[in-house]
């Protein structure tokens, strides 16, 4: 054989092998994600409304959008709410999915469900025909998109799938659907990766596909990390979702991630010495019980998977565990990401459309093991103020007094218990604790044994023993220290009704003066609210300047 030949031998195949090489594929048909059932015709296929398969492309969340309200126009079982608004103005949402019958009766399950948290008396038999709640989350790190990606195909399958299985799922089960937890993030990284994207795929992980410029996807607009602000609300997505999980409680919160690429696919229970001592042991054997279903589900498509490693359960201010501090299972979902359409991992080539299956199953098998499990799962949360006050122990009996000597300071405070439904109390009379004094007017307690023990204990305890010292996730927080709250242990009991909250009751930032024409205002920017006045005068067209005083 010549040179010439033999190199063109080798040259052909070289080619072979790598048309033949697994997960190349761009993007995949709606049967290599979801069961190879009927689906209702009526109801477009997320590849006819994109004109594309889902996997070629990153969906951009305003796709994303257009794509669910058709399918809410369209499907009975389906009602679109939204309920805030993104830094970039884009809509936060969700869409209310079940039976046609339940989501006429919405509001009556949404209130059966506070009852049976609130009012556990009234249920010696839990009514059979009603269903619990899931509150579905995919993609609060922008740059971790097989979540959102896989979200259009679950709510297709939702809407659209027929068959005694989605009949039985529907029955069951009320799913608040939350397709994008951080669109201002996910479109920033999906204009990434569609803009590097090469005709002919490239899975070399130094590509620039790969690799974003900072701060990338991950964040929000203001460069926050939107998994680590369930506790603190600071943010508009944040604040909107905890005032939506609050008025629904789910009995499960699932909070899809992704993770390094060389990982594979990671469920809860975590790492056991790293859950949170204050909630209750029965949430982690709910949480495992859980988990048979998705090993179960991955099983069955051959992907691998670990649990009880690498990541805890200890911060409430984290999707998947602040749920677990309110009477229902939190679930973190973590895949190896392709950061990309496809690239080299330890296992192989990673692809998007891979990525996208395994969140696509258990999704699917988080509704099977919760239709499975529902009589537990209603039952843990009826049970759960009994069962939280038993596990607190002596905790159970604190109370909490705070106070500000800056109204700003004092309001926003209260603020976020309002939001977390954290009941507050004002002080009866002045007090001196500890050489700190406590004014009737000025001061507010919080007692532990309430509506919200655990929430209302994490925001004043100091944590400071651990039975494991190594963390992936926050070990210390102590939001009434980051407001610098004076606060005490109160051990005298409380009286009357709760206070519920009224930015009335607080000085607001008005500007007076002892004269009718006054030169200017000086403005201490030390205060809580100052640089909102500020900007709120500059559109007003009032001139602004700073100088450096010599503080005392």
């Amino acid at each position: 054989m010549t040179k010439f030949r033999c190199l063109q031998f080798w040259m052909i195949c070289l080619i072979w092998i790598t048309c033949k090489c697994p997960g190349i594929a761009q993007g995949q048909p709606v049967n290599y994600y979801l069961p190879d059932i009927r689906y209702n015709p009526a109801i477009p296929a997320p590849g006819d409304f994109f004109g594309f398969n889902i996997g070629e492309w990153h969906l951009e969340p305003s796709q994303v959008h257009a794509y669910l309200q058709k399918l809410a126009e369209i499907s009975d079982r389906i009602e679109y709410l939204e309920y805030a608004r993104s830094h970039e103005f884009r809509p936060l949402f969700i869409l209310l999915i079940s039976h046609p019958d339940h989501i006429r009766n919405a509001e009556n399950i949404r209130k059966q469900h506070q009852e049976i948290l609130y009012a556990p008396e009234k249920f010696n038999k839990i009514p059979e025909n009603l269903p619990a709640i899931l509150y579905q989350g995919y993609t609060i790190h922008g740059n971790e998109p097989s979540g959102v990606n896989a979200a259009v195909l679950v709510a297709y399958y939702l809407a659209a799938a027929e068959g005694p299985v989605i009949e039985n799922t529907l029955r069951n089960l009320f799913i608040l659907f939350d397709p994008c937890l951080n669109p201002d993030g996910a479109q920033r990284f999906a204009t990434w990766v569609n803009s590097h994207k090469h005709q002919n795929l490239v899975s070399d992980p130094a590509d620039r596909e790969f690799n974003e410029v900072w701060p990338g996807g991950r964040y929000n607009h203001y460069w926050s990390d939107m998994n680590r602000d369930w506790l603190p609300a600071v943010h508009p997505e944040s604040k909107g979702r905890i005032e939506l999980f609050q008025e629904w409680r789910p009995n499960v919160l699932t909070d899809h991630h992704e993770m390094g690429t060389n990982s594979t696919f990671f469920f809860q229970p975590g790492i056991p010495s790293g859950n949170n001592p204050s909630t209750p042991a029965q949430n982690f054997v709910l949480t495992e019980d859980l988990g048979l279903f998705h090993a179960a589900a991955l099983d069955s498509i051959g992907s691998r998977y670990y649990t009880k490693a690498s990541f805890d359960d200890f911060y409430y201010g984290k999707g998947s565990t602040y749920p677990d501090a309110q009477g229902a299972v939190g679930i973190l979902f973590e895949q190896a990401s392709s950061r990309g359409h496809i690239q080299e991992s330890v296992n192989g080539p990673l692809s998007f459309a891979f990525t996208i299956r395994n969140q696509v199953v258990t999704s699917l098998s988080t509704h099977k093991g919760i239709v499975a499990m529902k009589g537990k799962l209603i039952q843990y949360k009826r049970d759960f103020l009994k069962s939280a006050y038993q596990n607190l122990g002596k905790k159970a009996d604190k109370n909490f007094i705070f106070t500000h000597e800056e109204d700003g300071i004092l309001a926003d405070f209260l603020r976020l218990l309002s939001l977390h439904r954290i009941e507050v109390y004002r002080l009866d009379k002045s007090q001196t604790i500890n050489g700190v004094e406590f004014s009737k007017e000025r001061s507010f307690v919080v007692p532990v044994r309430q509506r919200q023990p655990i929430l209302a204990l994490t925001m004043f305890e100091h944590v400071t023993s651990f039975q494991d010292s190594s963390f992936y996730d926050v070990s210390g927080w102590t939001p009434a220290a980051a407001y610098n709250l004076r606060y005490a242990e109160y051990q005298s009991s409380i009286s009357g009704k709760p206070y519920i909250f009224s930015q009335e009751d607080f000085a607001d930032f008005g500007l007076k003066s002892e004269t009718d024409h006054p030169y200017g205002y000086m403005i201490d920017i030390r205060q809580q609210g100052v640089y909102a006045l500020i900007y709120a005068l500059q559109k007003k067209e009032y001139q602004s300047k700073a100088f450096r005083p010599k503080w005392k």
